[in-house]
């Protein structure tokens, strides 16, 4: 009888799911971003990027909000704000709440030349600000941006790194790749791989691919679009995104056009 207990407990862990909750974290600001890939560009110095979501997630599922505002301080140094919020978890109302509210900032240290990248730093602190099911308890992390620019593609790298306070919760990582292809003057083509260790537990818990495409509507606003797919059997196996960015002041985009001969 002890025999079939334990092979009935066994068979039951194999069959669950068992994921930590998916928070979205400190997150770059579009359009100076890939998806959720930093790229080592920012705001020109004064400034102001002001970045809104609306992300949805199955299985989990999730229905989230993220706001994100950037500041040029410098045209090298990158001031970063951002508060996710969580509109729905498992389909229920109930389960919703703001997650931890993050600020940090992004140093552009190398400039891209002809044969090398563009290297960036960031540095970031969390506080508990919401609902105590999302949250972290805070933590510091901080990591390393590379950006370079072949032909009409920029592609990007980032290693991150963040140490949550909450007792039981481990340290976590992320490496992120992505690429943006210009397919006209005023859009592109986003993808990117994105893998993290799990932030309870030392194995991998996110491993996705994302397509995107951003349109430049005028000359201060950007939309998004974007999807997910799940690449190793971890959850969320799909996830949609939609944004909408503002830079101000604008820039008027200069269009080159040459005449017929």
């Amino acid at each position: 009888m002890k025999k079939l207990i334990s092979f009935l407990i066994f068979i039951l862990i194999l069959t669950s799911h068992s994921y930590a909750f998916d928070r979205k974290g400190f997150s770059p600001t579009a359009p100076f971003s890939v998806i959720s890939t930093f790229s080592a560009e920012s705001p020109k110095q004064n400034q102001v990027t002001i970045d809104f979501n609306f992300e949805l997630t199955n299985d989990p599922d999730i229905k989230r909000t993220n706001l994100n505002v950037s500041y040029g301080l410098t045209d090298k140094v990158e001031i970063i704000a951002n508060l996710p919020y969580n509109i729905s978890y498992h389909n229920s109302i109930n389960g919703n709440g703001a997650e931890d509210v993050n600020f940090g900032f992004k140093h552009r240290v190398i400039d891209e030349t002809t044969y090398l990248p563009a290297f960036a730093y960031m540095l970031y602190v969390s506080g508990d600000f919401g609902n105590e099911e999302f949250s972290t308890e805070g933590g510091f992390g901080g990591g390393f941006i590379i950006t370079k620019k072949v032909g009409p593609v920029k592609a990007h790298g980032n290693l991150i790194y963040f140490r949550p306070n909450k007792e039981g919760l481990k340290e976590t990582w992320n490496l992120n790749l992505g690429s943006q292809l210009k397919v006209s003057y005023n859009s592109s083509i986003l993808f990117e791989i994105i893998g993290r260790k799990a932030i309870d537990k030392n194995k991998i818990d996110l491993l996705e691919w994302r397509l995107g495409y951003r349109v430049r509507v005028t000359d201060f606003s950007y939309t998004t679009f974007s999807t997910g797919f799940d690449i190793k059997n971890r959850t969320p196996d799909v996830r949609f995104i939609f944004g909408i960015s503002l830079v101000l002041p604008g820039e008027k985009y200069k269009r080159i056009v040459k005449d017929a001969d």
